[in-house]
């Protein structure tokens, strides 16, 4: 299997390179039970914001380990936008997206009791990687419904063409490979 080496926070990581089309492969970035690289990069991101916020938001399922770290270690509140309505959702907001790591549209859900928790607050966005920034366009479209302010969008990770964006704070390049 071939594999790309990852550098972050202080922290070597072998990524094995998986399919998405027949013209490309990325990195698979997976911290779901790496708490040490959950950790270390929780730390150095917050040593690269330099904004005062209010709440964390994440969507699921890759950023929930991201932005419990940022509120363990900040004492902040987080919130997670669901992949899907579930049936303790009261009259939830909800977004479209379409993933670079998923095969179908999915929707993003924020139900209201967490709308009005981010109603009039300074939002934090985080998640593991910003890639096409699909993800990230629905997070901030779910924010700006529930009347929140988004004051920053940070990522371990900017895969690709989104490294070149100067709208997001993160830690390490991702390259995308081309065959």
């Amino acid at each position: 299997m071939r594999t790309y080496t990852l550098n972050v926070a202080g922290l070597t990581r072998e990524l094995p390179l998986c399919p998405i089309s027949d013209k490309l492969d990325i990195a698979a970035f997976v911290i779901f039970s790496d708490v040490e690289l959950t950790v270390r990069c929780t730390e150095e991101l917050l040593k690269k914001i330099d904004v005062d916020y209010d709440i964390i938001i994440s969507a699921e399922s890759k950023g929930i380990p991201l932005a419990y770290e940022f509120a363990r270690q900040t004492g902040k509140q987080y919130i997670i936008a669901r992949k899907s309505m579930k049936f303790y959702m009261t009259e939830p907001l909800t977004v479209k997206v379409k993933s670079i790591t998923t095969a179908n549209v999915q929707t993003l859900c924020l139900s209201k009791e967490y709308a009005d928790q981010v109603k009039g607050k300074r939002v934090l966005i985080v998640d593991d990687v910003i890639s096409t920034g699909e993800s990230l366009i629905a997070l901030e479209k779910l924010v700006e419904a529930a009347e929140g302010e988004i004051v920053c969008k940070a990522a371990i990770l900017a895969e690709g063409k989104s490294a070149d964006r100067d709208d997001i704070v993160f830690l390490e390049k991702l390259p995308v490979f081309e065959k």
